[in-house]
């Protein structure tokens, strides 16, 4: 089950930020943290109401831009790549630059990672259904949420064991902890493309940041997702607007869900300083059809919330 989970927006102007002096690596850990623990607690208010919300999680990607600095920080495999020249000449390529780590175990190295943070366990990553998974449920190594796989007191819990098939734990398997870099930023950088894993299973970072380079800026977004489904029904030997036309639910077994933000970073002409004029979003959602609540699933959480909120 996946919901989105909003972390506070970090900029320089925020209450958040000020408390803490100023954007830093170790702020937007501080937010991450916070975040968790948040939800954590709304987990434990909602336990009664609806158990299932213990296996709720999410991926997070955080961009944020300070004095000239930008910071990206994530859990998952949300990914953001970055659209830059090889150098400041208008003549110059625009290529592609990976700024985030995919926290996935279907890389070799995130497994290795997990394997060695649970030397006593042989099955702490095994292969099933066709892909990798932590304990054969989960890709993603790192989240918001899915508290039932970072704190094993759940499966103590009464409520929690009559949903599913738990499997106990003696450790937490999982973790929020971001990862997070900086850059200064330059002239010869242009975007910043950030999407769900839905995006990066169907296009590769070049052909995303190769379709951002070759059209107009407005609905840019749009046309990523347009293109990722477009690919995704090709796989299958369907057409797109056949794809389209599938029920909610059934369709996420023909292309994961996409979310794309397209930011374009606009330099003042002849700033010694690269500072950025106001930037330009692009950002669609795709529709809700292809996730994996059911009706009924996605109602009792809407309700679940409302009560705790």
């Amino acid at each position: 089950m996946t919901v989105t989970v909003d972390l506070k927006l970090l900029d320089s102007s925020t209450e958040f930020v000020t408390e803490q002096g100023g954007l830093s690596a170790d702020v937007i850990k501080k937010a991450f943290s916070a975040t968790e623990e948040e939800f954590y607690n709304l987990v434990k208010l909602s336990m009664h109401i609806n158990p299932q919300i213990a296996s709720v999680g999410s991926c997070c990607l955080l961009g944020a831009i300070s004095n000239n600095v930008l910071y990206i920080a994530n859990l998952g495999d949300s990914r953001v790549v970055l659209g830059r020249r090889g150098n400041e000449s208008k003549r110059s390529p625009v290529v592609a630059e990976r700024l985030s780590t995919d926290h996935n175990v279907a890389d070799e190295n995130v497994r290795r990672e997990v394997e060695a943070r649970h030397p006593d366990d042989s099955q702490i990553v095994v292969y099933t259904r066709g892909v990798w998974r932590i304990k054969g449920i989960i890709q993603v190594s790192r989240s918001i949420g899915d508290v039932y796989l970072k704190r094993p007191d759940f499966f103590r819990d009464p409520a929690f064991r009559k949903y599913g098939n738990p499997i106990p734990l003696k450790h937490p398997v999982m973790t929020a902890e971001p990862s997070i870099i900086t850059r200064e930023l330059g002239p010869e950088d242009l975007f910043l493309i950030f999407a769900s894993d839905g995006l990066w299973e169907q296009l590769s970072d070049e052909a995303a940041v190769d379709i951002v380079c070759k059209y107009p800026r407005a609905g840019i977004a749009k046309r990523l997702v347009r293109t990722a489904i477009q690919k995704a029904a090709k796989k299958r030997e369907m057409r797109y607007a056949d794809i389209k036309k599938i029920d909610k639910g059934i369709r996420r077994h023909f292309h994961d869900d996409i979310t794309v933000v397209v930011i374009f970073l606009d330099h003042h002409k002849g700033s010694s300083h690269g500072r950025f004029k106001q930037t330009t979003v692009s950002c669609t959602t795709a529709p809700a059809d292809i996730f994996s609540l059911n009706s009924e699933e996605a109602e009792a959480e809407k309700s679940m919330l409302r009560s705790v909120g």
